[in-house]
């Protein structure tokens, strides 16, 4: 399920985001919550943690939208902002509250549709997996969202997480059925690279989590392709 906060001080305008949230949801059999204020005081008022998206209106009476963003983001790095505004010069300062985008108004339904779809598969992309490996000693838990790369010789697995490396068996073919849906990808056919750690690609390697991978040159368009959409999808932020 995906909590949406819709914060307008307009009827009719946040009737129209909550028709099109309910449109999409029904075309893709997303389930959802929604919840809306009229003001950004009565929202901070009642935060809600729980929230995944909240879209928020830049000119709101009492204190507008950015000035909201910025206490939002003082007690919650992590929630997707998503301005609305009559003007898209208002919204320029929203890097500096990690926002992930805007919308002008008025809201029409296919640009509305591109968004949500790129802001679902950025929620998708962050939200935790676990996942279970077979080790010597017996199934070990791993969340992926602290495995930097996966290392697969023959049938030895290798998992590389922030603070520890676990070994373990298996194949290339269930370790990546295990992360489908997750911003991993090969960069050769011994690698499956998390591109959350990416921090440099150069020529033909990847610096991942302070390794350097060799990006094999019958992958690299693919791979590259594959790291362009994660960052287009909202990756690497926040």
């Amino acid at each position: 399920m995906v909590k949406f906060c819709i914060v307008e001080d307009d009827d009719g305008e946040a009737a129209r985001l909550k028709g099109f949230i309910d449109r999409y949801a029904k075309a893709t059999s997303l389930t959802t919550e929604i919840v809306r204020f009229t003001s950004a005081v009565a929202m901070l008022k009642k935060y809600d943690r729980s929230v995944d998206v909240i879209f928020l209106d830049i000119e709101l009476p009492g204190m507008n939208g950015m000035d909201a963003a910025k206490k939002i983001r003082q007690i919650d790095s992590k929630v997707t902002i998503i301005f609305v505004t009559n003007l898209a010069q208002y919204a320029v300062g929203g890097y500096e509250v990690n926002a992930f985008d805007f919308i002008v108004k008025p809201v029409m339904y296919p640009s509305f549709a591109m968004k949500l779809r790129r802001v679902l598969k950025y929620l998708h992309m962050r939200r935790d997996r676990e996942i279970w490996v077979a080790t010597r000693q017996g199934k070990k838990q791993i969340n992926a969202a602290a495995l930097k790369y996966v290392e697969v010789m023959k049938h030895v697995v290798i998992y590389h997480l922030e603070h520890e490396t676990v070994t373990a068996s298996g194949t290339l073919k269930s370790v990546v059925e295990n992360l489908e849906g997750l911003p991993f990808a090969l960069c050769n056919r011994c690698y499956l690279v998390n591109f959350k750690y990416v921090t440099e690609i150069n020529g033909n390697t990847v610096v991942v989590g302070g390794d350097e991978l060799q990006i094999a040159a019958p992958r690299r368009h693919e791979f590259l392709n594959a790291f362009n959409e994660y960052l287009g999808a909202g990756g690497g932020g926040a």
